[in-house]
């Protein structure tokens, strides 16, 4: 059955999709979005926004833990994780009904089924074939889930937000952005919690900065590590779930595992090999500077073409292909450097630019210079214990240019923001040490860093 001509169709609703989208409807455009599931993607429904709810439940569980040490009387009892499951679904119920009125204010046609690329400028939706000038493939991902015998029993963080009772003994497989979060939330709300990895650090990707105080806040924070432990099966047993390890080594029994291994993206059924886009072995789709796939007319955008699988990253390529597209502005492009990134660990961590390793190989280490600092900061003063504060400024050249910044501590989530403006504008270690410190604060002992590291 033959459907509508639109100038642009969007596969997938989730924040690049729906941003690329917003702003060609703003130019005026005839665009359709085709989403399978509710708008908003994995973002909203099942990633960055109830992942952000629960660390807030996790870091008020800190406060009142830490509030005794204060002079507060103690606050003896655990969350009721039913009433918090529930309430984070109505808070994300109501952002799912902006996106749906929103879609209407915009005229956006939203087409709820599965697309798939059809040929020449078309794509199929259940059997019904729409047409357009452009096409958009933002299709996302989906946790990956290794090929080992009874990986079944485990749940990936999808099925996390599904849980409505909280589990008393908790495995969560994968030291990265998913596993490191998930482990400090469950950890935080009263859930023991084992964390394994392949590898033998977490955040692996990271500064070794990063990943050493991460881990030591890991350990701090009473959540047992296993690096590296390569999982061989999972079994079903009376007691819970045992993890068996590739050397023989069990774990176990949980009351819950967590698969949080990485994703993989959503590109093996939209017909790619219809169309003739092109497609690497991991599913990654390659694009050009400007979203461009090898088939004109076609682009790709987000968590499937493998460079910083994130959602401010999603919503910036979309905005300016858009405004390539159907705004004029021909050079518009995202560049894909000095990104920042968070990880809402306990306590949170942040970086952008080039980690020491990597400005050491780029520009020699003799060009490099680390300015780098380790304390315990004052939202601790009166506690029995508390988290590490580490900050990093990676500095290349004579003029020393601040190349790259690496924060783990309270607040690094919102101080990375600003400094990342500076990364970005290419500012030196002068600059910074012009700049006027805050006092007394975590963030003002980026702009007072005396002596480079030997």
């Amino acid at each position: 059955m033959s459907g509508k001509h639109f100038d642009m169709i969007v596969l997938g609703g989730g924040s690049g999709g729906l941003a690329v989208a917003e702003r060609a409807s703003q130019n005026g455009r005839k665009v359709a979005v085709v989403e399978p599931k509710a708008l908003g993607g994995t973002c909203v429904n099942v990633g960055c926004v109830p992942k952000k709810v629960m660390w807030y439940a996790a870091n008020l569980a800190h406060d009142r833990h830490d509030a005794a040490d204060w002079g507060f009387p103690e606050a003896p009892g655990s969350v009721d994780f039913g009433a918090l499951a529930k309430k984070r679904r109505e808070f994300i119920d109501g952002i799912t009904r902006f996106w749906n009125g929103y879609a209407k204010d915009l005229k956006l046609e939203v087409i709820e089924g599965y697309g798939r690329l059809a040929g020449d400028k078309k794509v199929d939706v259940d059997g019904t074939t729409y047409t357009a000038d452009h096409i958009v493939l933002s299709t996302g991902g989906r946790p990956l889930v290794p090929p080992v015998p009874g990986a079944e029993l485990g749940i990936t963080s999808d099925g996390f937000f599904e849980l409505d009772e909280q589990p008393g003994k908790v495995a969560v497989i994968g030291g990265g952005y998913i596993g490191v979060e998930l482990a400090g939330v469950m950890r935080s709300l009263g859930s023991e919690v084992t964390l394994l990895d392949m590898l033998d650090t977490v955040l692996a990707p990271f500064d070794p900065m990063v990943r050493e105080t991460a881990d030591e806040n890991l350990e701090q924070q009473g959540i047992e590590r296993h690096l590296p432990f390569k999982v061989a099966s999972l079994e079903k047993t009376d007691d819970g779930t045992v993890i068996h390890g590739a050397d023989g080594e069990q774990l176990g029994p949980f009351n819950q595992v967590i698969w949080a291994v990485g994703r993989k993206p959503n590109t093996d059924d939209i017909g790619l090999d219809k169309a003739g886009v092109e497609v690497e072995k991991n599913g990654m789709i390659p694009v050009d500077t400007y979203q461009n796939t090898n088939v004109p007319g076609i682009y790709a955008i987000g968590d499937i073409i493998g460079k910083y699988p994130l959602t401010p990253v999603a919503i910036a390529a979309g905005r300016r292909l858009s405004d390539r597209l159907f705004d004029g502005q021909t050079d518009a492009h995202l560049e894909y450097d000095t990104i920042p990134t968070v990880v809402f660990a306990h306590p949170p961590l942040g970086t952008v630019g080039l980690t020491e390793p990597q400005a050491i190989e780029q520009f020699g280490e003799k060009e490099v210079t680390i300015y780098e600092t380790t304390f315990t900061p004052m939202r601790y003063a009166l506690s029995s214990s508390g988290f590490k504060t580490a900050m990093k400024l990676v500095c290349v050249g004579k003029e020393e240019r601040v190349a790259g910044l690496h924060l783990v501590g309270d607040g690094a989530d919102e101080m990375l923001q600003g400094f990342a403006v500076a990364v970005k504008a290419r500012l030196t270690k002068a600059d910074f040490d012009n700049t006027v410190a805050l006092h007394p604060t975590s963030a003002e002992e980026l702009v007072t860093l005396k002596t480079p590291r030997d």
